[in-house]
This record gives C-alpha cells, structure tokens and sequence, in this order.
C-alpha cells in the first residue's frame, strides 16, 4: 500500500515544520533575527486514468481523470525579512536599522558578510567591531581620549575628544541592500552571505532613498510573533498525528488482509 509511503512524507514534513518553529521560538531574543517559514510542494502524480484523454471513438473526453499522489515534500524554507521592533538600550554603540539594509562585516578571510545585529564593540585598537571580534566596515577607529560617540541617522560616526568642543567625524558606516534579501545564505553569529540567488550587494549610506535610518542606542529585535509561532507548532503537532495515524490505519488494513483465509 502506498499510503505508507505517502504517511511517511508527510511525517517527514511536518518533522521539519516543528523545527523551522523550534528555531523561530529558540531566536525569538536573538538581535536582529528573522523568522523563517518552511513551504511544501506536492510530489510527482500516478496517472490510472489520464485527464482530457478519449474515452470513446466518439470523441467524448474523460474531464477529470485518476491521478494518484505520492505525498509532499520540503520546497524552500525561506526568511522572512519584515522589521522588526526597535528596543532602546542607551549604549552608544548599539545601532538599529530602521528600514532596509544590512551592515557590512569583514570576516576573518577577508569576505564580506551581512548583518541586522548591530550589537557592536570596541577593540583595543579602538576599531569597531562585532561580538567576535569582526571589524564593522570601513573598519572605523575611534581615539583612545574620545569621551562621546554620536552615530547619526546617516551613519555619520563623530566622536568628542577631551578638551575639544566641536566633535569630528572619524568614518562613515554604509548599508548594503539586495535585490533578493530572502537568498541571502545564514551561516549564524547573525550572519548572512551573498549567493547567486541574493544578487551583488548595494552599498549606500543611511538615510538614502532605498536605504533604512540609523538609530544610535537601540537594537532590532527578532521578528519573531510567539503566539503565531505557537499556534503554528499546534498546527504542525495535529497534522504530524494525523500522518501517523495513516501508517497506523494502513497497518491495520494490512494486518487484516494477512488474515484473509
């Protein structure tokens, strides 16, 4: 009986549906994070009696057909990159992007990855940098005597020295956006990288048509809707059952025709 078969993709399915949820639910405090949703398609069709075919030399047509499907299987599990809430933390060096765009990071290999987590620090050479460590492009550094750090709405960094009164700039922060923010590849610590599928990044400052604002002293936080996220896993629970109780059901069924005499 295909119905086994078929109760088990189904069963597969719904395994990774509860942990697309599990990982929005496990995020739903991590800086910046973007929920994700798994989609399905339905697999290939046996055809017993094929639709629009002829079911007599008159020419009379069959109009729907016996098509028999095979189950479902995972299509994409793909972000979605809606904003999410601004929460204020007072730390000059926390930023929000209030709008698109993706802070630029310079890995350890020198690529450029992405990020919505702008949760950054000072190393001690005074470059801003990520939680690891990272420099934040274009690798700004700040005097060891600055006694404020103002990031405005355009990425403009200036810093106030000791015994200064006018503030100086010392870097300009830009924005990079995508023609296809959804192909963009996670490889986590909030990180992102351009693929074929995302298109070449744009580089821009912010506050620039096409290009979100800059808040100093807030953070974006996950986009994650727990009580969407919860009635979700509810969902995905029921039809994970539902699924085993095909195979159970077919079991049966099969359990009875062994018994036939």
């Amino acid at each position: 009986m295909r119905s086994l078969s078929i109760g088990t993709t189904g069963m597969l399915a719904q395994q990774l549906n509860v942990e697309t949820i599990s990982n929005n639910i496990a995020n739903m405090t991590t800086t910046g994070f973007k929920r994700q949703r798994a989609e399905f398609q339905d697999l290939l069709y046996q055809n017993q009696r094929r639709v629009g075919s002829t079911s007599s030399d008159a020419g009379t047509i069959v109009p729907s057909g016996v098509q028999i499907g095979a189950g479902v299987k995972a299509a994409a599990v793909y972000r979605i990159n809606e904003q999410g809430n601004l929460s204020v933390t007072d730390n000059a060096l926390d930023l929000a992007v209030n709008g698109q765009g993706y802070f630029q990071i310079t890995l350890p290999d020198g690529e450029t990855a992405y990020t919505r987590a702008g949760s950054f620090q000072i190393n001690a050479e005074g470059t801003v940098v990520t939680a690891d460590g990272y420099t934040v492009q274009p690798g700004i550094v700040v005097p060891a005597d600055a006694v404020d750090i103002t990031v405005n709405g355009s990425g403009e960094v200036q810093v106030k020295l000791d015994g200064q009164i006018q503030p100086q700039v010392v870097g300009q922060i830009q924005l990079a956006v995508f023609p296809n923010e959804a192909g963009l590849e996670a490889i986590g610590s909030n990180l992102l990288l351009a693929t074929p599928a995302s298109g070449d990044a744009v580089p821009g400052n912010p506050s620039a048509p096409g290009y979100g604002r800059l808040v100093q002293g807030a953070l974006e936080t996950s986009n994650v809707n727990i009580v969407a996220e919860i009635t979700n896993l509810i969902t995905a629970q029921r039809a994970y059952e539902m699924n085993s109780k095909v195979i159970s059901t077919t079991d049966q069924m099969m359990n009875t025709t062994s018994q036939l005499r």
